[in-house]
């Protein structure tokens, strides 16, 4: 596939292959509106002159905040299609890390889409100096609308235009994309034309989609997971649809019919507890069947044939009972791709064996990003773990298990930071990830946990939080929890409840609350957690179990600083804003038999 070797050449590679009156979609006014490949090209160039008449040169940075939508790609492959880099920045993140990725990248224009963003940005404006001008994609009084900033290419030179793209070569910087970061300022993540390329080569067979599907995207475009994935969506000739925002997702999978998505673990497990919480409202014999089909689902194995009778068990499951599931999702999903987290395995198992295979995979940033997936043939995916490497990628584990990986993806380095570069990437090319893995079977990785997050207690044992907090999650009952016992004598937890699930299981059992802090603070709702604390705790070590937690109202969020954008924990925030009530439970029992 030779066809393109720059990001931008996507929709011309398109139209040349499999050419679509609905590229891109969005929803305008409760209607669906489609741009085919050629409105992608056309707008693609529009805003590529309008940048030329803007003053933006090659390497000149232009920045993304907004929610997906068409406007978003034709902005993205317009930059990159002028030599000019796309810093693509989330929209939930602080005051402060939009001015220091701003000013760190030297951001010239700023698109964003609604009013709320314009006038926070217009706030924080002389606090950048290298921002000329914010472009908005919603109409908004005062300021520069998307229609107007296009109107500035209109008498462009194509001949201009076309002399920059062909200047544009494979190894220039496409886009520098802020990791999150769980520690300290965001670093500039820079990948070339030539890493993500490549990496959309790597995963052209992997992924199980061609010109005929349908997709739903919903994840944030400033991801780098999304953003590939869409990249690979014009690639393979996949129509685009954008749902209109994450409350609709449930409302614009039935609209569309989507054959294919991407999410993150959090959502899979989201739709499982309510899809529990509604057979918990179920009575008698429609109760029973409802159980008897998931814990069928529990008992699924990819790979395995588990005998006629379960089989034919299966087949009426997935006629009487799964079938509704799909319905759910617009009746048409074969696949789902889930990447940025750890997925809990249980979860993967049912929706496999409901006729939706789950293909989870592994990636940062840095490696532009995908670096293993399980594939959509289940003898070639094992849940629980993320897969087998993807072609033209290579992975090994260091002494200590930190998985390293080195190919063509990998990043060009950490924007105006060499050092911070040379300590991840060695001289022979392999990136150390941090994270810390296992080969299954010799060729499918396992994540097993972050090499900075790993708990040292008091008595020189080590502690991997990750896998007891998703164990624990499986739970309906959790919606958060976070292992804590670095220098302590026992390993303990802080968990924020599931409060619309406990509200259910209040109503069932005549327990009255008023709100989150009498609920944490309720010795019932405290009994029912320790229940669950007790059950999974018998999955671990003696090392590894929880002997104490405490109940948290809140629920952490990206705006309350505890999550990334990707919505992984920021461990040292949430143990500094909750260090009284984790010093208590130290405090409060020292439990020296315990540890």
């Amino acid at each position: 596939m030779e066809d393109f070797k720059r990001v931008f050449d996507l929709p011309a590679y398109q139209l040349s292959h499999y050419p679509q009156s609905d590229c891109l979609n969005e929803k305008v006014n409760s209607a669906w509106k489609s741009y085919s490949t050629q409105d992608v090209i056309d707008y693609m160039n529009r805003v590529s002159l309008s940048l030329i008449a803007s003053g933006i040169k090659k390497g000149d940075v232009v920045s993304i905040v907004g929610n997906n939508r068409p406007q978003w790609n034709f902005t993205d492959l317009g930059i990159m299609q002028i030599g000019a880099v796309t810093v693509p920045i989330y929209p939930t993140i602080s005051d402060d890390d939009y001015v220091y990725i701003m000013n760190d990248a030297e951001t010239q224009i700023l698109f964003v889409s609604s009013q709320e963003l314009y006038d926070r940005m217009q706030n924080l404006k002389s606090r950048i100096p290298s921002l000329r001008e914010i472009i908005t994609y919603d109409k908004i009084p005062g300021a520069i609308h998307w229609d107007d900033f296009l109107q500035r290419g209109a008498s462009g030179d194509p001949a201009q235009l076309q002399s920059l793209s062909d200047s544009v070569s494979e190894k220039d910087i496409a886009c520098m994309i802020y990791t999150s970061g769980t520690t300290g300022f965001p670093k500039g993540v820079m990948l070339s034309h030539f890493n993500l390329c490549e990496n959309m080569r790597g995963v052209d067979d992997v992924l199980p989609i061609n010109e005929t599907h349908r997709a739903l995207s919903f994840l944030p475009l400033n991801h780098v997971f999304e953003k590939m994935v869409v990249y690979c969506y014009l690639m393979k000739g996949v129509s685009v649809y954008y749902a209109e925002s994450m409350d609709t997702i449930g409302d614009n999978l039935r609209e569309i019919k989507p054959h294919f998505f991407t999410c993150v673990p959090r959502l899979l497990e989201k739709v499982y507890e309510r899809i529990m919480m509604k057979g918990l409202e179920l009575k008698g014999a429609k109760r029973a069947l409802f159980f008897w089909a998931v814990r069928l689902g529990e008992r699924w194995e990819n790979g395995k044939n588990m005998g006629a009778w379960y089989n034919l068990q299966l087949r009426m499951a997935r006629r009487l009972i799964f079938s509704k599931w799909l319905e759910a999702l617009g009746g048409n999903v074969f696949a789902i791709c889930s990447g940025s987290a750890p997925l809990n395995a249980k979860i993967g198992k049912v929706f496999t064996a409901a006729g939706i295979v789950i293909m989870e995979g592994y990636g940062l940033t840095e490696t532009s990003p995908v670096v293993t997936v399980n594939r959509y043939d289940t003898n070639e995916n094992i849940l629980g773990t993320v897969g087998p490497v993807i072609p033209g990628v290579e992975v090994k584990l260091a002494e200590d298990g930190e998985i390293l990986v080195r190919g063509p993806n990998i990043m060009a380095g950490y924007y105006k930071l060499p050092e911070e570069t040379k300590k991840v990437i060695d001289a022979d090319g392999w990136f150390r990830t941090g994270d810390v893995g296992e080969w299954v079977r010799g060729k499918f990785l396992k994540i097993t946990d972050r090499k900075k997050e790993l708990l040292k207690t008091s008595g020189g044992k080590y502690v991997a939080p990750q896998p007891i907090e998703n164990k624990f999650k499986e739970s309906p009952f959790i919606e958060q929890m976070m292992v804590v016992g670095e220098g302590k004598k026992f390993v303990s937890a802080l968990i924020v409840p599931s409060f619309p699930n406990l509200k259910s299981w209040c109503d069932r059992n005549n327990v009255r609350l008023s709100d989150n802090d009498d609920a944490v603070n309720n010795s019932k709702i405290n009994e029912l957690i320790q229940q669950v604390v007790n059950e999974k705790n018998q999955q671990f070590g003696h090392t590894d179990q929880i002997k104490k937690f405490k109940l948290i109202p809140e629920e952490w969020t990206v705006q309350g600083g505890q999550l990334t954008p990707t919505l992984k924990l920021k461990r040292k925030v949430i143990m500094e804003r909750y260090k009284p009530i984790i010093d208590q439970m130290y405090a409060d029992s020292p439990l020296d038999e315990l540890a």
